[in-house]
């Protein structure tokens, strides 16, 4: 009986390992850009009116573009955001350092 079981955990093995290796088992990462994406990125980016701040305590990005354009933000959060990563190479908002200077975009057009 133990003969057995341990060549059907045996071939169980084997099969999950081929599995693992032909098919995979982990999801496709679907948040990838694809290259055009980033080329268009990439041209909007040198398009895109910007100011240069440095970051003060207290201070988030909504609050300092609101206080650069003198009105209230007139797009989207999630716009804004995009817009700020794709400024600053990816730079996650909410990570921004007290100190450090960083490209902003500028709505006041």
């Amino acid at each position: 009986m133990k003969r057995i079981f341990l060549f059907l955990f045996g071939l169980l093995t084997i099969y999950v390992i081929y599995i693992d290796l032909t098919a995979g088992t982990l999801p496709k990462d679907e948040t990838q850009i694809p290259e055009e994406t980033v080329a268009t990125m990439a041209n909007l980016e040198n398009t895109m009116d910007a100011f240069e701040a440095e970051v003060e305590p207290g201070e988030t990005l909504i609050s300092i573009v609101e206080n650069h354009i003198k009105k209230p933000l007139p797009v989207s959060i999630d716009e804004l955001i995009a817009d700020f990563q794709s400024l600053n190479s990816g730079q996650a908002p909410e990570k921004i350092q007290i100190g450090s200077t960083y490209q902003f975009p500028d709505y006041s057009k």
